[in-house]
């Protein structure tokens, strides 16, 4: 097997080292099977069921079609390398999203690793921790003597003990007292710092976000996605997920500007209409006003960036776009339900969507997405054959790039906002953008 830089609490798979798939879901979905005894029926039943909804909430988690079917493509997944952290919120890990309260945060080295130098071990920690205060309002310091809030470590035993070479390579733990941030990491390993080997700074990066409090994230790009994946040095950035995940742990003093809404250059990041009121997004603010009435700015509602909002009418449930993900939440609370886009049915190479708007008379939705568009038909949950087709050649007068889009149909791109009628496949109406906010 050849070794490589890796992601950080790494399981690495090879012939001599294999988790069967119920104990991967034991250990990374809390599977529980009760007792060894099998005698009573209802008992395998439950069981049975249990094992079948673990596997589903795995393939969710990895964007796999949900079978609730140990297939080929499930069980690959589950002999990737990854990280030995689990993939759901196992409250002895994250009881109630920990973080530590100080922005200036102490870390110490208690013992080095004989593969590097001293400076190599540093330069590796000190830049993981850069990649993540780049990100967020936090200040690292290194000690050498005292208690530090964070200590890193190499050993070859601990109360949690290790494997040998491959296996987990580190672990970690959430902000706390005592142990609370500590990362360890197996001195049985061959650590370098990067090509051929295993990566220190990158899997340093991956523990020291489960430091800080942050989970695993479901986004391939990710430094938090569990499963491994080899790059350089170089390629190793924060992606918008670790980015997002860690600024709502860790919140910017300084609040950003409220957005000059009258400006020439302002752009809408998403839009949608609940009952009588009209919500336009940008960055962290959002403006409500209803169709009568002033704007009124409702500022960080979501400390979210989304890039499209639906609304169904029926269940009064709001669909929020932002990458590959989507939440479903009620009267815009920041909790709900979440998935991946993939569950519509667009390929894998869709990562993100621009706007989105609901034609209810047809029942369907029109997905915008760079020049293309999708058609979703809501009855049969499916898109549409054919799609996706060009925008400027099925919408006439509509630029080739939508940012936004709300119902009756308006389409919002640039600094312009465009009446859309569907019946007559035309423009019928042009305005500024930022008027819907009384400029």
């Amino acid at each position: 097997f050849r070794r490589v830089c890796s992601l950080g609490g790494l399981l690495i798979w090879n012939v001599d080292l294999h988790l069967t798939p119920a104990s991967y879901l034991r250990r990374f979905y809390s599977l529980r099977l009760g007792g060894t005894d099998y005698r009573g029926s209802t008992r395998k039943i439950r069981s049975a069921s249990d094992m079948e909804q673990k596997v589903r909430q795995m393939q969710n988690f990895f964007g796999l079609r949900e079978t609730g079917i140990l297939d080929s493509n499930t069980v690959n997944v589950m002999k990737k390398p990854r990280c030995g952290v689990p993939d759901v919120d196992n409250y002895s890990f994250y009881p109630y999203h920990p973080k530590w309260k100080n922005r200036t945060i102490s870390y110490k080295i208690a013992k080095y690793t004989p593969d590097l130098s001293r400076e190599d071990v540093e330069k590796s920690f000190r830049l993981a921790l850069k990649m993540w205060s780049d990100a967020a309002p936090l200040n690292f310091v290194k000690i050498n003597h005292g208690k530090a809030d964070i200590v890193l470590t190499f050993a070859h035993r601990d109360f949690s003990p290790f494997d040998g070479p491959g296996g987990v390579l580190a672990h970690a733990f959430q902000p706390g007292e005592g142990m609370g941030g500590d990362v360890h990491f197996d001195e049985d390993e061959t650590w370098t710092t990067g090509g051929q080997g295993l990566c220190l700074f990158a899997v340093a990066a991956h523990e020291l976000g489960h430091s800080l409090g942050l989970t695993h994230s479901r986004d391939p790009s990710a430094v938090m996605f569990p499963s491994y994946r080899h790059r350089s040095n170089k390629q190793y950035t924060l992606s918008t997920d670790d980015v997002l995940g860690i600024q709502m742990l860790y919140e910017a003093e300084n609040q950003p500007k409220v957005p000059k809404k009258c400006d020439p250059t302002f752009l809408f990041d998403a839009a949608m209409v609940i009952q009588n009121e009209i919500v336009y997004f940008q960055n962290r603010f959002t403006w409500m006003r209803t169709t009568k009435g002033s704007p009124i700015l409702a500022a960080s509602v979501l400390c979210w960036c989304f890039s499209l909002c639906l609304r169904n009418a029926d269940t009064q449930l709001c669909c929020f776009f932002s990458g590959h993900k989507y939440w479903v939440v009620q009267q815009l609370k920041t909790r709900g339900t979440a998935g991946n886009i993939s569950e519509f049915g667009f390929p894998s190479s869709v990562r993100r969507v621009d706007a989105a708007v609901h034609v209810a008379e047809y029942g369907k939705t029109m997905f915008f997405i760079g020049q293309f568009y999708y058609r979703y038909d809501e009855q049969k949950s499916q898109m549409d054959p054919g799609f996706p087709r060009s925008i400027q050649t099925d919408w006439h007068g509509i630029p080739r790039n939508v940012d936004a889009a709300f119902k009756f149909i308006f389409l919002l791109s640039g600094s312009k906002s465009y009446q859309y009628d569907f019946r007559q496949k035309r423009v019928v109406n042009i305005i500024a953008g930022n008027s819907w906010l009384g400029c």
